[in-house]
């Protein structure tokens, strides 16, 4: 069962919702719901061009309010818990080039 789904139709909002600094990966999900630190949820999520939802198991790490400082989305930061190299090598292949971006991110 999926508890929060993102769907990101371009790179950068892969690119503003990758959490590289979570190791070993983490996303931000996008979502005005309560949640809390250390909270356990499954995650689905489908990257721009795809058309397959690919999921994960998760933990909250990261919690944006709503209202939060530099026009930041609400949402949580969940770092991936389950075959995480591999979500992890996917969205890097995507991101190759952006990551080296200074453009803001949803969390930092």
């Amino acid at each position: 069962m999926v508890d929060l789904i993102a769907n990101f139709d371009t790179l950068h909002q892969l690119y503003r919702a990758y959490m590289p600094f979570i190791a070993p990966a983490g996303l931000f999900v996008a979502t005005t719901e309560p949640h809390f630190l250390g909270q356990e949820l499954n995650i689905g999520y489908r990257l721009p061009g795809a058309t397959q939802m690919n999921d994960f198991h998760g933990v909250v790490v990261w919690i944006n309010p709503l209202g939060a400082s530099g026009g930041r989305p609400a949402g949580i930061g969940v770092k991936i818990l389950s075959d995480a190299p591999e979500h992890k090598q996917r969205i890097e292949n995507l991101l190759s080039r952006e990551l080296a971006s200074g453009d803001l991110t949803c969390t930092m």
